[in-house]
């Protein structure tokens, strides 16, 4: 048994915590069969190299790559260069585009379901007009296409910015649908994940938004593969699901509600493109195979422990969750630093990182306990904790 820890609580003061010590059992790699499932991948900083805020991002490539072959061994599709890899908070575009040609060559030599995103983070903040959005997002598509990756329309904080309703929603995606040469997934962040998204499609309300979205891939169907879902609202996830075309799947990002809507319905259910899977992906792979066999007694005992930890990362300020994810990284020996890209590991306090080491535990996403313990120690040192 792992000794206890003197780990910090929000309030301040230290508590003694013994770790339960008990990993998931890590499941065979093969894919599931009856839920596409995408973890989305954060990238590894450099922690020799300027990383500093404002700083060209600096990518320790090899234990970046080697975190996907991880989730691909699980039998995880790998989701990159998205939000999760840090776009638009650190990862500059020339990193993305090294990104993703480097990780679509290695998904490419095993065979595994590598899916990556377009945008227009490389364009000034304001551009001048909706021609130069179609254009700056074709560039970004031209290179994931190039590499051989599912695309991933990320929503742009440059058309939000420009966009007068939804006709100019509907007529930039409405270019770029037609000119992809293979379905693409489209990406609808919400607000609490970047607040420069506030009205996307059109609508203050993203209730209101419903429609849009949903008429616009009826439109375009043949050309969608999917839509990811990041709104954190379940309920609203359910009616976009239950108004998309046959063959059109709704990949959840909803990193609060994902155990109930990927179980599903009888409408229905959602498939999973989540940043937690990162965090939790064996015990993600294990719920999703007894999913396959039917067994949702053992679906749920395996995924609900995880839920207090990914609603722990995701909390407020939402966007800074990708501190969380690298920290597990670390915790688990996926990288020999705690190190972000624009020095974002010092985006969460000392106590959210203790809770989110405690929950972890519980949720039995620490494969490797008294790694994860000793490594909890030596930050704790570092803050002057002595234990």
């Amino acid at each position: 048994m792992t000794a206890p820890l003197l780990l910090p609580r929000a309030d301040g003061r230290l508590a003694p915590y013994t770790p339960r010590g008990a990993a998931v059992a890590v499941p065979p790699g093969a894919a599931p069969r009856s839920r596409t499932a995408y973890a989305a991948a954060h990238v590894v900083a450099d922690p020799f190299a300027d990383n500093t805020p404002g700083a060209p991002a600096r990518i320790d490539w090899e234990e970046t790559l080697a975190f996907r072959h991880r989730l691909w061994d699980l039998g995880l599709g790998v989701a990159d260069a998205m939000d999760t890899a840090q776009r638009g908070m650190g990862l500059d575009w020339p990193a993305t585009a090294e990104l993703v040609r480097r990780s679509a060559a290695e998904a490419a030599t095993r065979g595994a379901a590598v899916a990556c995103g377009a945008g227009t983070d490389h364009l000034e903040p304001r551009c001048a007009d909706l021609e130069s959005v179609v254009k700056g997002y074709a560039e970004q598509l031209a290179v994931v296409e190039g590499a051989g990756a599912t695309p991933v329309l990320m929503a742009s904080r440059q058309l939000a910015a420009l966009a007068r309703g939804p006709e100019d929603y509907a007529a930039v995606y409405g270019r770029l649908l037609g000119e992809a040469g293979r379905p693409v997934i489209l990406h609808w962040l919400g607000a609490a994940f970047d607040p420069a998204l506030a009205g996307y499609w059109g609508h203050d309300d993203p209730a209101d938004a419903v429609p849009v979205v949903a008429e616009l891939i009826r439109a375009h169907a043949d050309r969608v593969d999917g839509i990811k879902v990041s709104v954190l609202d379940a309920a609203l996830e359910v009616r976009l699901r239950n108004l998309l075309p046959p063959g059109v799947r709704l990949y959840t990002g909803d990193d609060f509600n994902y155990p109930e809507l990927i179980r599903g319905d009888a409408d229905g259910h959602s498939d999973a493109l989540l940043g937690v899977f990162a965090a939790i992906a064996p015990a993600a792979a294990a719920a999703l195979h007894a999913l396959d066999d039917g067994d949702t007694a053992r679906y749920d005992t395996l995924l609900a422990p995880t839920v207090p930890l990914a609603r722990h990362l995701f909390a407020a300020p939402t966007y800074y969750y990708k501190t969380g994810i690298a920290f597990l990284a670390w915790l688990n020996g996926h990288q020999r630093a705690f190190a972000l890209v624009g020095g974002l590991q010092s985006a969460r306090s000392l106590p959210h990182l203790a809770e989110a080491y405690r929950l972890a535990d519980a949720a039995g996403v620490l494969t490797d306990p008294d790694l994860a313990a000793a490594r909890m120690r030596r930050l704790l040192a570092v803050a002057g904790v002595e234990q």
